[in-house]
């Protein structure tokens, strides 16, 4: 039985990887599915004035939410699964928890970006493919938009020649 671990976050470019690993689930029924959603933890200062009890069930209500629709596309094709919350840094979840549940291997779904913005925004793909010690597949998503494929990697060049000007 082949153990895949599925971080879901809610996003349309998330579905990505559902579909995807729904596809896999009907040519391989042996196909153990953990579905992972993460929540970040509140600030000190909030966490200060709220209790432990109220913030997990925050967390347990936002994350039910935003995998309703991972849940919705598995449960119509009749696909067991089990679900985790967590709450933390979402790249160090996705490893822990790939590790903990000793998945052969994480199925993760991100928007198509270049190079140049997964550098500057430090992906969580990237960040996973770093931390884990399975092999982490990346479904490609939705095209990225037009700032993401043009306006970050322009400003970006701006920055580094008024950098350079200013070095002289």
């Amino acid at each position: 039985m082949s153990r895949v671990l599925l971080p879901f976050d809610g996003s349309p470019n998330s579905l990505h990887g559902v579909r995807h690993v729904a596809r896999e689930f009907m040519k391989n029924r042996e196909l153990e599915i953990h579905l992972l959603n993460i929540r970040r933890p509140f600030s000190s200062q909030v966490a200060r004035f709220t209790s432990r009890q109220d913030r997990m069930a925050f967390h347990q209500e936002q994350a039910r939410k935003a995998l309703e629709p991972a849940r919705q596309a598995l449960d119509r094709s009749g696909i067991a699964y089990t679900v985790h919350i967590e709450v933390g840094e979402r790249a160090d979840c996705i490893a822990d928890a790939a590790r903990r549940l000793r998945c052969d291997r994480i199925v993760m779904s991100t928007a198509r970006k270049s190079s140049l913005v997964r550098w500057v925004e430090d992906s969580v793909t990237n960040q996973v493919i770093e931390r884990a010690t399975v092999p982490v597949e990346v479904i490609a998503g939705d095209a990225a938009s037009s700032l993401e494929r043009v306006g970050i990697p322009a400003g970006v060049g701006a920055g580094l020649l008024v950098l350079g000007m200013a070095a002289e």
